[in-house]
């Protein structure tokens, strides 16, 4: 008898069946419920988008003003959700923050519920929508927090995007801000099977509560092999300094066998389909700001590095710049990836649990053969 075969990191394996997202190849290109994302990223709210993943359709007006109505009626954070962020060290990672307080979030609205791992879709899509609502003002109260400056509450008046950059600034950037932000906000909301979202699945299968599969999702996508890709961008960025020093510094990145963040993806092998998109939003930031030396230092890394390794950036390579010019710091950046992509989380937890199986694969053993304790 044979051994099977080993697939590490379940490459190549497909596990169960999906109609929230996939990547055409015959395009190169990721559809949410069908639709292209960068055709959703350039005529789309977040809000809708958001709607489409967990409902299958994008919303008429009527639909859309709904979501709208309950998403911003669950914007503000309680004095308790607040409390416990305060209790979390300034100088922990940003991610423990949003974990800690969507755990909070979970334990007070699930109290009392004994049914709660065996919730009703209707109920699970009421608390994605109110999880949707909230992590704007749990990443915004962080990012303030650590600069020492007050919290801003949320108004509702703007839109889901503009009320984010308010309660983290305390101002409505210009309508091009908000645009590339809310274009990075879709492209960034769901992904098939990655690791995080796997997890959530993962969770969800043993009956687990939603607010459980958010919270360990949050944990894979804490890692810098899924989403603190964004911010290892940023790091070499400043490493870099100036587009005159990115070959000497790339030799002695190689040599050194360094892996080089932002670029490469599991999925795509002839580049992120996502990455144009958002290096559009980039133009428009850089254009917007004045920073034409973005653009120097982030062309002139990407030319190089694929020149040598033939190897395309993905999306964290475009957003980390991004995300820095609107005036983000860095430890946020995987925070916001987070308040995305907990809609595509929250739709893979529903659909999971439509057609429940308990996902437990078997491994090979190679330790020791049978053996005894001597007395």
């Amino acid at each position: 008898m044979t051994d099977p075969e080993i697939r590490k990191g379940l490459a190549g394996v497909v596990v169960d069946t999906t109609a929230i997202s996939k990547v055409n190849p015959e395009t190169n290109s990721l559809l949410y419920r069908g639709y292209p994302v960068q055709e959703l990223a350039a005529t789309q709210p977040f809000e809708a988008v958001a709607y489409l993943l967990w409902n299958g359709e994008l919303p008429d007006a009527e639909q859309l003003a709904e979501l709208r109505a309950t998403e911003r009626a669950h914007r503000a954070l309680t004095d308790q959700v607040k409390a416990t962020i305060d209790l979390v060290p300034r100088e922990a990672h940003p991610m423990d923050e949003v974990r800690t307080a969507v755990s909070v979030i979970g334990a007070t609205d699930a109290a009392g519920s004994a049914l709660d791992a065996q919730a009703s879709p209707e109920e699970n899509l009421a608390r994605s929508i109110r999880l949707f609502a909230a992590l704007p003002a749990i990443v915004a109260y962080g990012q303030r927090r650590r600069r020492g400056q007050e919290p801003i509450e949320p108004r509702d008046d703007l839109d889901y995007s503009a009320n984010f950059l308010w309660m983290t600034f305390g101002e409505v950037p210009d309508p091009v801000v908000v645009d590339a932000f809310n274009r990075s906000m879709i492209l960034y909301a769901e992904h098939s099977f990655n690791a995080s979202t796997f997890t959530a699945r993962v969770i969800t299968s043993t009956l687990s509560d939603l607010y459980s599969a958010v919270v360990g999702a949050i944990g894979a996508l804490k890692g810098p092999l899924h989403g603190g890709a964004n911010e290892a961008v940023l790091h070499i960025f400043d490493e870099i300094g100036d587009a005159a020093n990115v070959k000497p510094w790339l030799d002695q990145a190689l040599a050194e066998k360094r892996k080089i963040m932002g670029f490469g993806h599991r999925v795509y092998k002839n580049g992120d389909s996502r990455v144009p998109t958002m290096k559009s939003a980039l133009d428009t930031l850089v254009e917007h700001y004045g920073r034409a030396d973005v653009a120097e230092l982030y062309d002139a890394l990407e030319q190089e590095f694929v020149a040598r390794k033939g190897i395309y950036p993905n999306l964290d390579y475009p957003s980390g710049p991004a995300y820095n010019l609107i005036g983000f710091d860095t430890l946020t950046f995987t925070p916001l990836f987070v308040a995305a992509r907990v809609t595509g989380w929250t739709a893979h937890v529903i659909e999971q649990a439509a057609a429940n199986a308990l996902i437990r694969p078997l491994s090979l053993y190679d330790g020791p053969d049978e053996r005894h304790v001597r007395l």
